[in-house]
């Protein structure tokens, strides 16, 4: 059960460490630009669609989705809340300095980002059949037909 939780809480930091980066290539290289940082947050919220969607991929090969959605969720929800709450302290700013409107937007951004990376993710796995599901279901066709067929005497 440890071991969960601090999977969970890495994967929470290492999407929060996505945006810090973000945030120090905003502040360095693009402090007067509005339309780059713009852009800089939509990379920022696409890595962390694609990052979701690679560690989907890989925990859907080796366990059942009851097992690792909740933990990804939480893990997003974690990183969701680092990155809208204590991301702007790091800026200099809070979370509402920009307003509530921008606010609600990171939160929207950051939603869809996460649950259409994580259904990718899912989606490749079984369309290539490398799920979970789908490997029980070989194993189980390949143990049908690898039995002989009993005769039944009467």
């Amino acid at each position: 059960m440890r071991q969960r939780w601090v999977s969970i809480a890495l994967l929470a930091a290492g999407l929060f460490a996505i945006n810090v980066i973000a945030r120090l290539v905003i502040r360095i290289g693009f402090n007067d630009n509005e339309t780059a940082q713009n852009r800089v947050s939509i990379v920022m919220f696409a890595v962390i669609g694609v990052v979701l969607a690679i560690i989907t991929f890989v925990r859907a090969q080796r366990v059942p989705p009851s097992n690792w959605l909740p933990e990804l969720g939480a893990a997003a929800i974690g990183g969701m809340l680092l990155t809208i709450l204590v991301g702007p302290l790091i800026s200099g700013d809070g979370p509402f300095s920009a307003g509530a409107g921008n606010f609600f937007s990171q939160v929207w951004l950051y939603g869809g980002f996460a649950i259409v990376g994580t259904l990718l993710g899912y989606w490749i796995a079984t369309m290539l059949g490398r799920d979970y599901r789908s490997k029980s279901l070989a194993a189980f066709a390949r143990a049908k037909t690898s039995k002989p067929r009993r005769v039944v005497r009467r």
